[in-house]
């Protein structure tokens, strides 16, 4: 994927929306930003983690410094599509992302195996320092979606991004099952990200008041991690009430 940048640095602000806001945003939109060329994408993700999830009980207590580590594909992989692995980091609400691309199952190889990539490199060598750091890490969930990207038009740092059809799931953790899970957002939802090198314009801020959009704090692997605790909390409640049951009839 031609375009695509190894290395970032930027601001994220999440915002969830309704379907009317959505559209009323959308229309608004039009002098400002156009959808970038990808149109709507499936973005697949692997999020890895400690077996007691460490990292990401730690990014839920909002900690000044937090950090991730996934594997992301654009659309259902063959196993020598383009596959990016990321490290994302947060410190004092500034994102940095840093990462590399291989092949799906180069990458598989890598991450599970600790088969050498073809091109080590200083971001290669920091995604080894943190599966080294982060004892046990390995595959904890998948999270995907469906995107729509836009880019400003006159200002080239502008990005805004919609998302909708957010699931997670724990099981079958291979991209190749594609955008399947249990959802996380609501119906008629949808999570915008508005991305920018520094503070909102006047003009972005006067249409978000205008629409009564506000921001809100919102991560994937977070929802989707809190989803999967509260089911478990609920099985465990269901399983003792069978045990007591069965205890109480004999």
């Amino acid at each position: 994927m031609a375009g695509f940048k190894d290395v970032f640095e930027r601001i994220e602000l999440k915002f969830l929306l309704d379907e009317m806001q959505y559209r009323a945003l959308m229309k608004r939109l039009e002098p400002i930003a156009k959808v970038d060329s990808y149109g709507q994408t499936s973005i697949l993700n692997i999020y890895f983690d400690t077996p007691d999830f460490q990292l990401i009980e730690k990014s839920l207590e909002k900690p000044v410094y937090k950090e991730k580590l996934r594997l992301r594909t654009y659309g259902i992989p063959e196993d020598d599509t383009n596959a990016f692995i990321e490290i994302k980091k947060k410190y004092k609400g500034v994102v940095y992302k840093r990462r590399i691309s291989m092949g799906y199952e180069d990458a598989l190889d890598y991450l599970l195996e600790g088969k050498e990539p073809e091109k080590p490199s200083q971001i290669s060598h920091e995604i080894d320092y943190f599966m080294q750091y982060y004892k046990g890490i390995r595959p904890a969930m998948a999270i995907s979606y469906d995107r729509i990207a836009m880019a400003g038009i006159n200002d080239p740092d502008l990005r805004i991004t919609f998302d909708t059809n957010i699931r997670w799931r724990r099981d079958n953790l291979s991209l190749k099952c594609g955008n399947t899970g249990k959802d996380i957002l609501l119906p008629g939802q949808h999570l915008m990200e508005l991305k920018i090198a520094g503070a909102m314009t006047m003009e972005m801020a006067h249409i978000l008041d205008e629409l009564n959009i506000r921001q809100t704090s919102f991560s994937k692997y977070g929802k989707g991690y809190t989803d999967y605790m509260t089911e478990l909390i609920e099985r465990n409640k269901k399983k003792n009430a069978r045990i007591q049951q069965f205890r109480e009839a004999v």
